[in-house]
C-alpha cells in the first residue's frame, strides 16, 4: 500500500488553518470526553496516510499532543 503523499508549503499552511478552525483550536477528542478548553496543536488523521487514509477535511480532527500519542500508538503503536 502506498501512502498518500502529505501537502507541502504555503498550500498546507493554509489547510492547516482551516482545519483547525472548524474546533476553534480545541481538541476535538478532550470535547469529545467533557474535558473542554484543551487547545488542539495537531490536525490528525482518523485514517493515517501511512495507512491508506485520504488527506481530506473529513478525514481529520484536531487533536492536543497528549490524545494525538494515544490515538497513534492505538492505530499504530508506540515509536
Amino acid at each position: 500500500m502506498t501512502p498518500t503523499p502529505r501537502l507541502r508549503g504555503r498550500k498546507a499552511v493554509e489547510v492547516r488553518a482551516r482545519r483547525m478552525a472548524r474546533s476553534h483550536g480545541y481538541c476535538q477528542r478532550c470535547e469529545a470526553n467533557g474535558v473542554y478548553g484543551v487547545r488542539a496543536t495537531i490536525v490528525d488523521h482518523e485514517k493515517p496516510l501511512a495507512l491508506g487514509g485520504s488527506d481530506d477535511d473529513g478525514n481529520t480532527r484536531n487533536l492536543c499532543a497528549e490524545c494525538h500519542r494515544r490515538v497513534t500508538a492505538e492505530q499504530i503503536g508506540t515509536r
